[in-house]
C-alpha cells in the first residue's frame, strides 16, 4: 500500500497511457526553476528522441501540464503558452542512469554520504532519472526518492536501491550476509522500508544470491549485481536481471576459480585485459547472458580514473577543498603510472560492450561516483555518453544507451526514455547538436523534469566548493 501510495503522486496510468500532473515543487526548490508553466512551447527545435532514429530540425514540442502534448513541424501553439525560441538548439529525453550513487570517498574506505548536492549535480547533468547502484547508508536513498517524487528537493526521480547485498566482508559500512536465509530477510525487510531495487556485492556466495534474486522476483523488483565470488554464468543460472560494469567485474575466466571465493578483483580484470573478444570463451559468455535476458551497465567513467594518459575530469572545481586537493594528488599519482593494468584493460572494456550490443545484448549506463574520487555527478554523466561514441557507437546510439535502454529495464518506456506524445515531459535542451558532435552534451540550457524546467548553473552554483559536506 505504502508503495503504492508512493507512486500515485507522481503518475497515473489511464488505458495503459500515462498521465502525469506537472510537478510540484517546493517553495526551496523554485529557486533553480527557469520555466514554470502549464503550457510550454519549444519551437525551431531539433529534435532527438531517444529511439535511434535521426534528428528532425526544426520542430515544435509542446508540453502541457507536465506531458509532451506535441511534437512536430507544423504544431499550433496555443494562446497564452510560453514560448521558447530554440533556435540552434537540440532536445532530448532526460538521461535514465542505472549506476549512480549519493555518496562518494572521502577518506580510506570511508564513503560520505552527498544526497543534497548529488541529486542536484546529476539534476544539473541532464538526470531526469536515476538508479541508486546499493547505498551504505539505509534510508537515506529512499528518503531522497520520496522526497524527489513530492518535488520538495531538486533532484531525478529516484529508484533507490537498498543497501548491498554482501557475503562476509570487511566494509566499515556494510552488511555481512549470514547465510541464504538472512538473504531473503534482508530482501523482505528493506523492500518494506521502501527500497525499489537491490545489488549483490563482492563477496556473496551463489546460495545467498539466489535466495536474494528469488524474493526480490517474488516481490517484482529486480537485482542487479557487481561481483567477484559468483561468475557472470553462475548469476545468470540464478536469475539475475542486470550485471554491473560491463565486464570489467567478471570472474569467469580466472583459472581454478573457487566457488563462492573472490579471486580479487584484479585478478579478474587481469583476464578480461586479455579476452580476445573474437574468442569462443568470449562468445560463448555473450550468448549465455542475451539468453538469459541479462542486461549489463557501462561505467566506462569510473575506469576511466584510474588509467593513465586520460584527461582531467570535468567538475572536480565543486568539491570541497581537501576532496580537491585529495584527487588532484591521485590524478597526478595515476598519469604517472608506468604499470597499470588499466592501459590495456579500459580499451578493452570498451570493446567488449560494443561486441555484446553487436550481439544482440542490451546495454545500459551510469557513472558509479566511487574509486578514486573524480567521478562527478553530472559532469560525469555526460562523460559517459562521450566515452560510449569513443568506444564506437554513434551520438544517436549513446543517447539510446543513455536513455530509453534504462527506461525499459526499469519498465517505465511508456512514460519515460523517448520523445514521444503522451510521454512525461523530462527532457533535456542543448545549446547546440548532439547527434553529430557529442561533446554538445555538456551545453546544458535548461533541464525539464516533468515539465518544470531547471536551470543547471543555478544547481551547481549552489554546491560549489561544498560537495564533500552535505
Amino acid at each position: 500500500m505504502r508503495r503504492t501510495c508512493f507512486f500515485v503522486a507522481l503518475l497515473l496510468t489511464v488505458g495503459g497511457l500515462v498521465a502525469a500532473q506537472r510537478l510540484q515543487v517546493a517553495a526551496g526548490v523554485r529557486q533553480f526553476v527557469n520555466v514554470d508553466a502549464p503550457v510550454i512551447a519549444l519551437t525551431h527545435v531539433r529534435v532527438i528522441d531517444g529511439t535511434g532514429a535521426p534528428a528532425r530540425a526544426d520542430q515544435t514540442l509542446l508540453i502541457r501540464d507536465g506531458l509532451i502534448a506535441a511534437v512536430g513541424p507544423s504544431v499550433a501553439i496555443p494562446e497564452g503558452a510560453t514560448v521558447i525560441d530554440a533556435t540552434g538548439k537540440s532536445v532530448i529525453p532526460g538521461l535514465v542512469m542505472m549506476h549512480e550513487h549519493t555518496y562518494y570517498p572521502t577518506g580510506p574506505n570511508v564513503y560520505g554520504q552527498l544526497g543534497q548536492s548529488f541529486t542536484r549535480l546529476y539534476l544539473a547533468g541532464g538526470v531526469t532519472t536515476m538508479r541508486t547502484g546499493g547505498n551504505v547508508n539505509g534510508v537515506m536513498d529512499i528518503t531522497l526518492a520520496k522526497r524527489a517524487a513530492a518535488g520538495e528537493i531538486a533532484s531525478p526521480a529516484i529508484d533507490a536501491t537498498a543497501p548491498y547485498l554482501n557475503g562476509a566482508n570487511s566494509f566499515l559500512q556494510m552488511h555481512s550476509l549470514k547465510d541464504a536465509e538472512d538473504a531473503s530477510r534482508q530482501v523482505a525487510y528493506w523492500y518494506e522500508m521502501g527500497a525499489t531495487s537491490f545489488k549483490a556485492y563482492m563477496q556473496i556466495t551463489r546460495a545467498e544470491l539466489g535466495a536474494a534474486i528469488q524474493e526480490a522476483h517474488r516481490r517484482g523488483i529486480k537485482v542487479t549485481g557487481h561481483l567477484c565470488s559468483v561468475t557472470y554464468a553462475e548469476a545468470a543460472a540464478l536469475g539475475i536481471d542486470n550485471l554491473e560494469h560491463g565486464f570489467a567485474a567478471s570472474t569467469d575466466f580466472v583459472a581454478a576459480k573457487q566457488p563462492d571465493v573472490c579471486p580479487g578483483q584484479g585478478a579478474g580484470q587481469q583476464t578480461i585485459a586479455a579476452l580476445d573478444p573474437e574468442g569462443a570463451p568470449f562468445k560463448q559468455l555473450v550468448k549465455t547472458l542475451i539468453d538469459s535476458k541479462i542486461a549489463l551497465t557501462s561505467t566506462l567513467t569510473v575506469f576511466e580514473t584510474f588509467t593513465p594518459g586520460r584527461p582531467m575530469p570535468l567538475g572536480v572545481e565543486v568539491l570541497v577543498a581537501p576532496l580537491r586537493e585529495q584527487y588532484l594528488q591521485t590524478f597526478e599519482r595515476t598519469s604517472k603510472s608506468q604499470n597499470s593494468n588499466y592501459t590495456q584493460l579500459f580499451p578493452k572494456l570498451m570493446q567488449l560492450e560494443r561486441a555484446f550490443v553487436r550481439a544482440g545484448g542490451t546495454l545500459i549506463a551510469g557513472t558509479d561516483p566511487t574509486g578514486s574520487g573524480g567521478v562527478i555527478p553530472g559532469y560525469s554523466n555526460q562523460r559517459q555518453l562521450e566515452l560510449l561514441v569513443e568506444a564506437g557507437f554513434t551520438p544517436l546510439e549513446a543517447i539510446t544507451i543513455r536513455t530509453l535502454n534504462g527506461a525499459k529495464y526499469m519498465g517505465r518506456d511508456k512514460s519515460i526514455g523517448s520523445i514521444a506524445v503522451g510521454k512525461q515531459a523530462d527532457l533535456v535542451l542543448i545549446s547546440g547538436d548532439p547527434s553529430t558532435v557529442i561533446a554538445d552534451v555538456r551545453k546544458v540550457d535548461t533541464v525539464f523534469r516533468q515539465g518544470i524546467g531547471f536551470d543547471p548553473a543555478k544547481l551547481i552554483q549552489s554546491v560549489t566548493g561544498r560537495v564533500g559536506l552535505w
